[in-house]
């Protein structure tokens, strides 16, 4: 999986975090590292769609909370990826 939104949304479905440790997290938990224009493209679209949502700055860096429509979200995205998941193992085993 290396869809930028879901990997942020998931990220900050851990607690809130800036951009450097959403990144770190990121490819902590997925293996993937996301550039600052890839990272900061997806939180600003995120912020805009309203499933993300900037917090009290902690020092320099900005950091931000996933909201309860971005956690419907990742959770509508996340069984959906569980459905295809279980599809392709069930179809590898019975070739």
């Amino acid at each position: 999986m290396t869809d930028p939104t879901l990997l942020v949304l998931s990220s900050l479905a851990g607690g809130d975090k800036h951009g450097y440790a959403m990144m770190e997290d990121i490819e902590r938990f997925a293996g993937v590292r996301l550039g600052p224009g890839t990272l900061y493209g997806a939180i600003t679209r995120l912020e805009k769609l309203g499933w993300i949502a900037p917090v009290g700055p902690m020092e320099r860096r900005q950091p931000y909370t996933i909201t309860g429509a971005g956690r419907e979200h990742l959770e509508e995205q996340l069984a959906s990826l569980g459905r295809i998941v279980r599809a392709g193992q069930r179809r590898l085993e019975s070739t």
